[in-house]
């Protein structure tokens, strides 16, 4: 007997454009529960710098997927792909609608394209060898080794991200295959519709920069105090985050207020245009709206649809970066 599966709704879209608002606008109209794919948002006391969703917002509706690792653990594609699939069947099972929210395109293509990565797990004295060695002889030789082993992988990672090149190489060192070909997809399981928030480009500009001035006169810097008083590393890779090593330097008294706002906005605007590598407007899989209102409107509508027996295979358009997990160096593969 055929089974309608599951329909997973998402929302996506840069930073600033009000994904946040617009779930839990959604929440308010309908039975829904949220499932994050912020990769940032996943950790513990790491909350105000990345737009987390504040205790009031988290006790109205469920969430999954928020505060679930402490800063000096790694959280990878792999492991979110397997925990956001959990919490996505767990929600369906009880009649609500899964809300996948966030703007990681990893994370929300791993998911609508059904990918597997390697659960590769990670060696930390390979990885600190294969860091000396980018400091020592630069990034583009690191990246040549790359490309001398797995030239799939060396093609779509930017020379200048080492943690990912180290990752591919670790990868290849531990299994003794290339990265990109260990990648491998299956039908995700649900039916996925997305919706994007695609504000003009000059309010985006201007939300995204109040946003961090926000965030600076919210409590951001005693966050940052907080963790720094507990012992994390401004060098952990959860602090790679936008402007959390900004504010650190400013709580250590290295930057002044005012430059550690503009460069914060600085890296604000990067991730912006990086996003929409990701979720590009003439995407027709995301059906885009210019604000949260018109969102949920459409939203609604996709809900209360009937859902489909045999839903349609979710069209593949090649990754624009690689999908290579955030966790997982290199002398000889591992026999």
């Amino acid at each position: 007997m055929l089974m309608a599966v599951p329909r997973v709704l998402f929302i996506v879209g840069p930073t600033a454009s009000g994904k946040t608002a617009a779930s839990l606008q959604l929440a308010l109209n309908a039975r829904v529960e949220i499932v994050n794919a912020d990769s940032r948002q996943v950790y513990r006391g790491m909350s105000v710098g990345t737009g987390k969703p504040t205790p009031a917002d988290l006790a109205s509706v469920p969430h999954h997927l928020i505060d679930v690792a402490p800063p000096d653990e790694r959280y990878n594609l792999a492991r979110f792909l397997a925990e956001a699939r959990a919490a996505i069947a767990d929600v369906a099972a009880r009649g609500a609608v899964p809300v996948v929210v966030g703007g990681t395109g990893q994370y929300v293509w791993g998911l609508v394209e059904g990918w597997h990565a390697p659960a590769v797990p990670p060696n930390p004295a390979l990885r600190a060898e294969l860091a000396e060695e980018a400091q020592r002889t630069g990034p583009e030789a690191l990246h040549e080794r790359l490309r001398a082993v797995d030239p799939g992988s060396a093609a779509t990672i930017d020379l200048r991200n080492v943690r990912r090149v180290v990752r591919a190489l670790e990868v290849w060192h531990e299994t003794g295959a290339p990265f990109s070909r260990q990648r491998r997809r299956s039908p995700p399981g649900f039916e996925p519709v997305l919706f994007g928030i695609a504000p003009e480009r000059a309010d985006l500009r201007r939300r995204a920069g109040e946003r961090v001035d926000a965030m600076l006169r919210g409590g951001w810097p005693e966050e940052v105090r907080r963790l720094l008083r507990d012992g994390y590393s401004p060098e952990l890779p959860s602090f790679s985050s936008v402007g959390y090593r900004e504010v650190a330097a400013y709580v250590r008294r290295e930057m002044t207020f005012e430059e550690t706002a503009e460069r914060v906005k600085s890296a604000t605007y990067r991730l912006i245009r990086r996003q929409a590598t990701w979720f590009k407007p003439g995407d027709a899989r995301i059906v885009w709206s210019p604000d949260a209102a018109s969102l949920v409107e459409r939203a609604l509508t996709a809900i209360s649809a009937p859902v489909p027996v045999n839903p349609a295979p979710v069209p593949v358009i090649p990754a624009p970066v690689p999908v290579i997990p955030a966790e997982a160096g290199i002398s000889h593969p591992r026999a």
